[in-house]
C-alpha cells in the first residue's frame, strides 16, 4: 500500500457517499431492488443519538475508493463481543490496489483494540473473487453454518405471535 490509500473514520457528510456505495454493492450483488433504507436512516445509523453501526472510508489519490460498515455482535461461546462486517466493498476502478485489504486491516484493528474475540461476515457463493480474496487473508470458510432471516411480514407475523 502506498501513501496515495487513506482510511479513515466515515463523518456525517459521507453519508450520501456511503449510501449510493451501498447501492454500488447491490447493484453488483445483483439485489438493487432489496435496498429499502434511506441516507436519513443510514445517518441515524451511524450518526444519530444511538450510533447502531460504524463505518470507514477508503480514498485513493484523494478519491473514495469504497468502504467498510460493521456493527457489535456477541459471541455466547467466546463470551466476547465481536464485530459483524455487514458490507465492505471497493468501486471496481479501485480493485486489486490494496483497498479491500487495508480496509479489512482497519475493522480487524477495532476488534483487536477493544479485546473482540472475532470478525464475521457473509459472501455470496458466487463471488469468486470475493471468496478468494477472503481465503488469501487467511478468513474461515464455514460452510456448516447457514444464515437465516426474518423480515418483513414473516418478522411481524411471529412477533405479532409472540404474545405475553
Amino acid at each position: 500500500m502506498d501513501g496515495s490509500l487513506r482510511i479513515r473514520p466515515a463523518r456525517p457528510a459521507d453519508v450520501e457517499l456511503i449510501f449510493s456505495l451501498i447501492v454500488e454493492l447491490a447493484e453488483y450483488e445483483r439485489a438493487r431492488e432489496r435496498v429499502l433504507g434511506t441516507p436519513a436512516l443510514l445517518a441515524a445509523a451511524l450518526f444519530g443519538d444511538d450510533p447502531v453501526a460504524e463505518s470507514l472510508i477508503a480514498e485513493l489519490e484523494g478519491e473514495p475508493a469504497g468502504f467498510a460498515l460493521w456493527f457489535r455482535t456477541f459471541s455466547t461461546w467466546l463470551c466476547l463481543p465481536g464485530l459483524w462486517l455487514e458490507d465492505l466493498y471497493v468501486a471496481p476502478e479501485h480493485r486489486r490496489a490494496g483497498v479491500g485489504r487495508a480496509l479489512l486491516a482497519h475493522v480487524a484493528r477495532v476488534a483487536a483494540d477493544n479485546g473482540y474475540g472475532r470478525v464475521e461476515w457473509s459472501a455470496l457463493d458466487w463471488n469468486t473473487p470475493a471468496l478468494e480474496f477472503y481465503a488469501g487473508l487467511g478468513a474461515q470458510r464455514l460452510k456448516e453454518w447457514e444464515v437465516h432471516r426474518l423480515e418483513g411480514e414473516a418478522l411481524a407475523r411471529l412477533a405479532a405471535g409472540a404474545g405475553g
